[in-house]
């Protein structure tokens, strides 16, 4: 990459990944990037510059951006776990947009494939394109889950008593379910959805920093039944393999296909964003326990799983390993995953190693257009 190509950034001004890519590009000598707002993508047609290597960000934390994307009249309470799939099919069709507008810029190339990024957004999507490639990944139910009833009966013609219920394109945890079930029709699920019944009766889930566990199936029922409409995945329970006496999995920052920045991300509970009130368990104490080919497996399973989006710059891979790490699964592969701070690789953070893939080659792109 050459200082005279522009590079542009669909982002949500003032947002900290906004800096932190910032700063990383200053710190290449390299000009300002040109912001391309959501909020504009939202709305219709953007101008990029020529030649710009477009880069696309979150669109999450601003109010406006999502009642944009999903289409509604009045702003959504961000703390809110419903709206999912509203706030997707406004997502696609913006892409659909910036792909119409680079197209028609001269020079101008996307650093990440839009049906990549879609497809990375809708969990059901992606575990298919994970299961095709023959990459390890939790078992899933095939069919549609549509309310709890549903989930019992794909539950228990399964044989299986605990499962994952995922928001098919929910993000950081927003509106998971980890259900297990027991004879006697006893039912535990952890989740970060708060229930909150109006006085009239309606029902509201709330994404909490706090997990919640509700052991009434009624209860269960209702969270389950709030988030169906929006579609829902559901896959089995995998358990995940522990370190000094904690449940752990591995965010996995993969750029150019070379897996660079690792997190461990450690929990009493069943899930482990570290937003939830987790930690960051010791990489370099963890790497010496499992040994290097075990690591290295880890390494190259999450690489693997980026290898499914190959037109894409980077992705952040949640890797979990089976007790006694002989085997992996995978759990997400993020779009937006690269907001890891703090952690560097060869000196670089996640944003400084996309730009010094882009230098070096090692993520190709067409050169810029000469006249």
């Amino acid at each position: 990459m050459t200082p005279e190509r522009p590079l542009a950034v669909v982002g949500v001004p003032g947002n900290r990944r906004l800096d932190l890519f910032g700063e990383a590009v200053r710190a290449a000598g390299l000009p300002e990037p040109v912001i391309v707002p959501w909020h504009d993508l939202a709305t219709g047609p953007v101008t990029l510059p020529g030649d710009a290597l477009v880069r696309v960000d979150s669109p999450g934390g601003d109010v406006e951006t999502e009642r944009l994307l999903r289409g509604w009249r009045h702003a959504p309470d961000l703390y809110r776990a419903e709206g999912t799939a509203d706030q997707h099919a406004g997502f696609r069709a913006a892409l659909d947009r910036l792909a119409t507008a680079v197209a028609a810029t001269p020079g101008a190339h996307l650093l990440q494939e839009t049906a990549d990024l879609v497809d990375m957004c809708d969990k059901r999507r992606c575990h298919a394109r994970l299961t095709a490639a023959g990459i390890p990944v939790a078992p899933a139910l095939p069919g549609p889950v549509t309310d709890y009833a549903s989930l019992r009966a794909a539950m228990d013609a399964h044989r299986w008593s605990r499962v994952f219920v995922k928001p098919a394109h929910g993000s950081s945890a927003s509106g998971v379910v980890a259900l297990a079930t027991a004879s006697g029709g006893r039912v535990r699920a952890v989740t970060s959805a708060d229930l909150v019944r109006g006085a009239d009766g309606s029902v509201e889930l709330y994404n909490s920093l706090r997990l919640r566990t509700y052991t009434r199936e009624e209860e269960v029922a209702t969270v389950v039944d709030a988030l169906a409409p929006d579609g829902l995945h559901v896959e089995r329970w995998v358990p995940k393999a522990g370190f000094d006496g904690r449940a752990v999995d591995l965010r996995v920052v993969v750029v150019a296909g070379r897996a660079t920045h690792v997190v461990v991300r450690s929990s009493t509970s069943p899930m482990t964003n570290l937003h939830l009130g987790n930690a960051r368990g010791d990489l370099e104490a963890l790497r010496e326990s499992v040994g290097p080919h075990a690591w290295a497996e880890a390494l190259a399973t999450a690489e693997s799983a980026a290898a499914c989006f190959p037109r894409t710059l980077h992705a952040g891979v949640d890797l979990l390993a089976l007790p006694g790490w002989r085997e992996f699964a995978v759990c997400e592969v993020n779009a937006f995953g690269d907001l890891i701070p703090g952690v560097l690789h060869e000196g670089r953070d996640t944003y400084a190693e996309q730009l010094h893939a882009l230098a070096t080659g090692r993520f190709p792109v067409p050169g810029p257009e000469r006249v």
